[in-house]
């Protein structure tokens, strides 16, 4: 009897164990799916722009001529003291890549063009004039610069669609001046002028590579998901180099530093 009983309640037991673990189960063939999804990388890819800019202050430029006294053998210096260079605007088309939601990179073609005017008074005399003597000339030309840059940028954080940034960049600038005018006279001091009148000469611009490097900061702003509008502030600096040369006379200048306003779009590739 006690057998009987002991192997009932056994039974009962395993039959128990057997709904419990059936009903486990079907928890686990209907549980709810969870979908574990990848975390979302940055904005990557190619981009291209383009800007428009003013330059508001050009400042440098400063000629200096090298004249040769074929009587004394003696090379001379001398610089007009007032310089001007007009005010022009800029253009620069490009392709770049962003890296990340805070890096990226691009190539740039930039043009610029502008006028420069110089006068002043140097402490030699003009050719062919007495010791004594002093020599009043003005200057001007034209120039063209196409430069080759290389750009690298840091988009700060984004806010209400609007990114600020911070970048520099590196490259070269063919800088080419048109024919450069000289006009010279006579000015009297220790000793009178011969009378003849001012001299006016032209000369062949020249054309040169010069280094060349910016700085920028602005902001950014989301048009739409892949269409950007550019505002920002850029200074370049090329290199000095020459103006002209001719077989008595050489013109130099000591660079340029341009101030800009840029303003541009950058459009996403994909």
């Amino acid at each position: 009897m006690n057998s009987r009983h002991a192997f009932l309640n056994a039974s009962a037991l395993i039959l128990l164990l057997a709904s419990g673990q059936a009903m486990a189960a079907d928890d686990l063939l209907y549980a709810p799916e969870v979908n574990v999804a990848a975390a979302e990388s940055g904005p990557q890819g190619f981009y291209m722009r383009g800007d428009l800019g003013y330059a508001g202050w050009t400042n440098g430029g400063d000629p200096s001529l090298r004249l040769f006294d074929a009587g004394s053998g003696r090379t001379n210096s001398a610089s007009p003291g007032n310089t001007s260079v007009d005010k022009s605007f800029t253009g620069a088309l490009g392709v770049g890549y962003q890296f990340n939601d805070m890096l990226r990179a691009d190539l740039t073609g930039d043009y610029s063009d502008g006028r420069l005017d110089g006068s002043g008074r140097a402490s030699i005399p003009c050719g062919g004039e007495a010791a004594g003597t002093t020599c009043s000339g003005r200057l001007g030309a034209d120039y063209k610069a196409i430069g080759l840059m290389a750009n690298g940028y840091v988009d700060l954080a984004t806010v209400a669609g609007l990114t600020p940034y911070l970048g520099a960049g590196l490259g070269v600038t063919q800088l080419r001046w048109s024919d450069v005018s000289l006009r010279t006279s006579c000015v009297p001091g220790a000793a009178g002028c011969s009378g003849a009148a001012p001299l006016n000469q032209s000369f062949d611009g020249k054309s040169s590579w010069r280094f060349t490097y910016a700085l920028m900061a602005g902001v950014s702003y989301d048009m739409t998901e892949r269409l950007k509008l550019d505002v920002g502030y850029r200074y370049s600096q090329i290199a000095d180099g020459g103006i002209f040369n001719s077989s008595d006379i050489d013109g130099l200048d000591d660079g340029l530093a341009r101030h800009e306003i840029r303003a541009g779009l950058r459009m996403s590739l994909w």
